[in-house]
């Protein structure tokens, strides 16, 4: 694990802009992978990897690679409901920050690309996923950017 930290400083901008259409071709996504040679860009374990978050993304549909990519202001709307939702059960202040914490976390586990369950293993998140390629190959790995596209949808 001390060697994923060590290489999380370092610049990766190589890598794939991994496709993937599904069977019907009613959805497609790109997603932006990348890593710190085009060595490794090119290995099987790589491309395996995005292909996987590829697919992934079509099932799952999440809104943001992590929580810093979503927008404050969205977070904020959340929070306030789910205060909102805590009070209206008659919960106490403090409990109800809590309540607001864990309701904002699975919120985050749902549209987060890298806190999302992997949905061809779901006992492990993207993340794991990212962490052990990270660790295997020994460079860093990042997911940069996804987009979705719908048939029928803007």
């Amino acid at each position: 694990m001390a060697a994923v930290e060590k290489r999380a400083g370092r610049d990766a901008n190589e890598g794939v802009v991994m496709s993937y259409i599904h069977p019907g071709s009613r959805l497609g996504v790109l997603v932006e992978v990348n890593c710190e040679t085009d060595f490794v860009a090119r290995t099987d374990d790589f491309q395996d990897f995005a292909r996987g978050v590829a697919m992934h993304i079509a099932a799952e549909g999440p809104v943001a690679v992590s929580r810093e990519d979503i927008d404050p202001a969205v977070v904020e709307k959340e929070k306030e409901i789910y205060l909102e939702q805590a009070k209206n059960e008659g919960k106490p202040e403090h409990i109800a920050e809590k309540i607001v914490t864990g309701r904002l976390d699975k919120y985050f586990q749902e549209v987060c690309l890298v806190e999302q369950s992997f949905v061809k293993d779901p006992d492990k998140t993207i993340q794991d996923l990212l962490t052990e390629l990270t660790a295997k190959i020994g460079e860093k790995i990042s997911i940069q950017r996804f987009s979705c596209f719908r048939l029928g949808e803007s």
